[in-house]
């Protein structure tokens, strides 16, 4: 499988509007980070997408994106689902209905205000043509195994992913025990680090690696992070088999 990194940044972006800080002005690009998404290739050319941030548009230009066959929600806030409507553009190309998975709440909040894209397939494109999918357990798409991880995102339950090897977790405050007990054997994990001092829904530098220490994959890359994270800084920071991601990144797991 291959994993690429769209976007690594949190629900601002950096550089934030109006920020001259050291990561805002950068000339590094990995500085540089959209809102938060990956996808993942599989080894029979099936392309599952997480979330569908408000870059979608221009991250799909970037990568030369021209197919999506299902998408995977971690949680409905703005910065993760408000990309819906760019999905269009793929089902016209393909002249397919997309499959959305996720929680059941998360589904409702996407029939409630996105309705209008829950669509079947006919010979009008001009709309996206989306289909969701609640789910709780596991599940096979594209004949590899999907594993839902329930995480905490402040007082909200919401899904991180396993797909084979790889696991996905953004929008992190807590991990539960019964979820640490799903990412065993990982090869790669991305997580969430959002920045340097606390808070509330979010874990931080030092939570992250915490985390990362008990999760033990053979290579963990932070995401979602805030302009407080300077791409060299923190890279020089961080121990053995922890790296900070960027857009753009892909990453081949056998």
């Amino acid at each position: 499988m291959q994993l690429t990194m769209l976007g690594v940044g949190s629900s601002a972006g950096t550089p934030m509007l109006g920020c001259k800080c050291d990561t805002c002005s950068s000339s590094d690009a990995r500085n540089n980070r959209t809102r938060c998404s990956s996808l993942i290739e599989l080894d029979n050319g099936k392309i599952i997408l997480i979330d569908t941030g408000p870059d979608l548009r221009n991250q799909s230009l970037r990568e030369g994106l021209t197919h999506i066959d299902a998408v995977l929600y971690t949680h409905t806030h703005a910065d993760h689902l408000h990309g819906i409507d760019d999905l269009r553009g793929f089902c016209q190309l393909q002249r397919s209905q997309i499959p959305l998975y996720g929680s059941a709440e998360a589904m409702a909040h996407i029939k409630e205000k996105f309705g209008y894209t829950l669509r079947e397939a006919s010979n009008f494109w001009d709309l996206p043509v989306l289909k969701i999918n609640p789910v709780e357990e596991p599940f096979s798409l594209f004949n590899q195994l999907i594993t839902p991880i329930p995480l905490l995102h402040g007082n909200g339950e919401i899904f991180g992913y396993r797909i084979g090897d790889i696991a996905y977790l953004t929008d992190v405050s807590v991990i539960p025990e019964n979820s640490l007990a799903l990412l065993t054997g990982l090869k790669l994990l991305l997580l969430d680090c959002l920045r340097y001092t606390s808070h509330y829904t979010h874990i931080n530098l030092e939570q992250s690696l915490q985390y990362a220490s008990r999760i033990n994959a053979e290579a963990t890359y932070l995401i979602h992070m805030t302009h407080e994270l300077e791409y060299a800084a923190l890279s020089a920071q961080l121990p053995k088999n922890v790296y900070v991601g960027y857009d753009g990144l892909k990453i081949t797991v056998d």
